[in-house]
């Protein structure tokens, strides 16, 4: 009985006890690294140089520490059993966001573990949250989306991966989260894609969508800088994002009473924050018949962004010639990849002006009514090229032109995008994974 008793005791010491030996876990942990760091350098009169890889091509990795970034060489892998394996929808009934592939990358980061922990691919399955975190009280996350493209050679391609990971890192210093070095999560990310590759549909209409979320992890009501957090991503094979109109365009609507960022604020980063309040507008506008707002801003109604999409339009210019502009990045707006890449794309198109500048509704309705306004169109990852027919505003109805055009920009942007995506031209924006 005594022995017994003292094991009883001992259980629930540690279990009174854990913070206790976290701490001396993190402690032990912090001494080992003082210990490999005075090992490393001791004799050591000034720094060695940095050491050049042999491999050709291949670019010498700086040393990084936990407490920086995790590294894609400690990734652990434990694939799903048969039994977990998900039955591939077909094409027709993918939708956007309705399925998920059968495996997900997870990375946590414990700051008194020191920071980033080993990233680790595994089947996917539900996240165990406490009630307290961080990111279910004061919305401190963000996340990110890009796609996976099977190409006309069965390679699968990314599109521009390393801007996502620099726009992700940004929205991460904003919101007191941990940022890490990008190339590395690409490397797991590429991983992840590998071992699900059958999930990347075998068609030019659907891809598959990578979701990369950094949430605040900490329990407890404190607004600061988590000490914990979970990067983890996920993926879903998509196909169209928006049900357009019979003619392939949407309609707009654009309330001048709401505003989707301000100046200061967050609206040029890819935080959830930003999209939950746009729920109740968007659901305003599709009660008038209209598809997607189109935010405003300011007392000259300046265009920003059109749903979750940046904006372009297209038109004739004081010197007669054919204008492609978009609004600049003045912190209202989100930096789209997609946008990023129509802008250096058509640069070089010589019969085409391209600018970034503002646009007001007022002179976007004095463009319309002289006849020399020809096209809007929104692009993000998840819609491509969304060509604009129709705009709401007021009491008014402002039908352009868009699908009416000749030889629309609109559609030679979207082909010169989709080309690059899908393995048509090579190019240095598509990142074939291996």
């Amino acid at each position: 009985m005594p022995v017994r008793r003292s094991k009883v005791l001992l259980v629930k010491w540690f279990f009174e006890s854990q913070h206790k030996l976290q701490t001396i876990r993190w402690c032990s942990s912090s001494l080992r690294y003082k210990e490999l760091e005075e090992t490393s350098t001791q004799g050591q009169l000034e720094p060695e140089p940095p050491i050049t890889a042999s491999i050709p091509g291949v670019k010498p990795r700086p040393h990084i520490t936990p407490e920086i970034s995790f590294k894609h060489d400690d990734l652990q892998v434990t694939l799903a059993a048969p039994y977990q394996l998900q039955r591939k929808p077909d094409a027709i009934d993918l939708g956007f966001g309705k399925y998920f592939t059968d495996h997900m990358l997870k990375i946590q980061y414990e700051k008194q573990l020191g920071g980033w922990q080993k990233p680790k691919i595994s089947p996917f399955e539900p996240l165990s949250i406490h009630p307290a975190a961080k990111a279910l009280h004061y919305a401190i996350q963000l996340f990110e989306g890009l796609k996976a493209y099977r190409g006309v050679d069965d390679k699968i391609r990314l599109f521009r991966p390393d801007l996502n990971m620099e726009r992700m890192n940004l929205a991460a210093a904003r919101s007191g989260l941990p940022m890490f070095d990008g190339d590395e999560l690409i490397k797991c990310v590429k991983r992840l894609i590998q071992i699900d590759q059958e999930w990347v549909p075998h068609s030019e209409t659907s891809t598959l969508y990578i979701r990369p979320t950094l949430i605040g992890t900490e329990a407890t009501f404190g607004i600061m800088a988590p000490e914990s957090a979970l990067l983890f991503v996920i993926m879903s094979p998509v196909s169209a994002y928006y049900k357009a109109s019979s003619d392939g365009a949407v309609s707009i609507y654009a309330d001048p009473s709401v505003v989707r960022a301000f100046p200061g604020g967050v609206g040029n980063r890819k935080v959830g924050s930003n999209y939950g309040p746009t729920i109740d507008a968007t659901a305003r506008a599709a009660s008038m018949g209209h598809h997607q707002v189109l935010w405003l801003f300011g007392p000259n109604h300046e265009l920003t962004e059109v749903g979750a999409m940046n904006i372009f339009t297209v038109y004739i210019n004081e010197h007669g010639d054919k204008q492609l502009s978009t609004p600049p990045l003045n912190g209202l707006i989100l930096p789209g990849v997609t946008r990023r890449s129509i802008l250096e794309l058509a640069s070089q198109w010589e019969d085409l002006t391209v600018k970034e500048e503002v646009m007001t509704m007022e002179r976007l309705i004095m463009l319309n009514n002289s006849g020399r306004l020809l096209e809007m169109f929104g692009s993000g990852t998840a819609v491509v090229i969304s060509p604009i027919s129709r705009v709401g505003f007021v009491d008014k109805e402002i039908y352009i032109p868009t699908m009416k055009q000749p030889q629309p920009v609109f559609q030679r942007v979207k082909d010169t995008l989709l080309a690059i995506q899908y393995g048509h031209i090579e190019h240095p924006y598509a990142v074939v994974i291996s």
